[in-house]
């Protein structure tokens, strides 16, 4: 069995639905005053995340991938990064948006998965990009997906920790 249509619908589902939460939040903070930073990478991860995704799940198409041990361990990196990506989220709240967006006065977060690690969002995704390479056996996509967002996340993390030291 072709893992291309539930692989798809699983994570265009979750990513929409991460849409609308982070648009919500979004709306919460600008409404409070929260500040975006100049330069960040937004527009670019915005086209770079759903596409990388889209050729992952395209090559894994060509390829006919099907459940196999690289598939099972792929499917399960998949879940364990959603599952922190959740917790990172459920952890900021109202603070978790798409985009850099910081409220005049707040208090940098500790709890959570924060707790262990600073950017455990950008942990998970890098985890969703590689679980899917792995499930979808995508040799070429796979790692240029991961590479390529990589570098988008490590700019993001720059502007990022510029406007949290603010």
């Amino acid at each position: 069995m072709s893992l291309f249509i539930p692989a798809a619908a699983i994570v265009f589902a979750c990513m929409i639905l991460e849409a609308r939460v982070a648009a919500r939040h979004e709306r919460v903070q600008r409404a409070a005053g929260a500040i975006e930073p100049a330069g960040d990478v937004y527009r670019a991860m915005q086209v770079a995340y759903p596409a990388a995704f889209l050729a992952m799940l395209g090559e894994g198409a060509v390829r006919g991938s099907s459940i196999d041990m690289v598939a099972g361990i792929g499917i399960a990196l998949f879940v364990a990064s959603k599952a922190l990506k959740y917790w990172a989220t459920s952890t900021l709240g109202e603070r978790w948006t798409f985009r850099v967006l910081v409220p005049p006065g707040s208090p940098l977060v500790v709890l959570g998965p924060y707790r262990y690690m600073r950017h455990p969002n950008y942990v998970a995704v890098v985890g969703e990009l590689a679980g899917t390479a792995l499930a979808m056996h995508a040799l070429v996509t796979g790692p240029v997906a991961v590479c390529g967002f990589g570098a988008l996340i490590l700019r993001r993390i720059r502007i990022e920790n510029r406007a949290l030291a603010r």
